[in-house]
């Protein structure tokens, strides 16, 4: 049996409420997106797809080998913005600032403790973003994503931290993702 799961963070509240909050007031825009649920925003670290159960106790210790190297990372909002470019968008986010290139360090080094589970490894360079919306195809944005991305270019928050990783189950069901915690593990090393 296999189970489809993914490593992220949680967001603290101070930065929850924020993303929330945004994202509620580009609800009221005219952009055409299939929108995340708010309680479903996190930091995906590593997209692990189906993994057998059979394996999941050793992926548990991998994952904890890496988080034992690795202190809390500090992190902030830090702008709007969209992948796909403003002609041809796909994925309109909210960008993060902080402790970033060691984040991108520890993203590394989870995918070297997973790889021998056959977990595919992330190529492209680690972007953290918390993803709010996903375009639908073919969709003209125009001046309403200028002004939307205009409007949130600036946007930013006090620090957080985040202190602890999380193994989330997610099952795909007609009316969006759903998120289970099965694991967490807290970020106790000096990296």
């Amino acid at each position: 049996m296999e189970i489809r799961s993914f490593l992220a963070f949680e967001l603290p509240p101070e930065i929850r409420a924020m993303v929330f909050h945004v994202s509620h007031e580009i609800k009221k825009s005219l952009l055409d997106l299939r929108w995340v649920k708010p309680e479903n925003i996190h930091l995906t670290t590593v997209f692990m797809g189906d993994v057998h159960c059979n394996d999941l106790d050793n992926i548990n210790k991998a994952v904890s080998r890496a988080c034992s190297r690795f202190g809390s990372f500090n992190i902030s909002i830090k702008g709007a913005g969209v992948f796909g470019g403003r002609h041809n968008p796909r994925v309109l986010w909210i960008g993060l600032n902080g402790d970033l290139e060691r984040m991108s360090y520890f993203r590394d080094a989870l995918q070297k403790y997973l790889k021998p589970f056959g977990i595919r490894q992330e190529k492209r360079r680690f972007s953290p973003h918390l993803t709010i919306g996903r375009f639908r195809k073919g969709a003209k944005h125009g001046a309403h994503l200028d002004t939307i991305l205009s409007h949130y270019r600036e946007l930013d928050s006090s620090a957080c931290s985040l202190g602890e990783l999380i193994q989330f189950k997610s099952d795909l069901k007609p009316g969006g993702a759903v998120y289970t915690r099965l694991n967490v593990w807290p970020l106790d090393g000096k990296k």
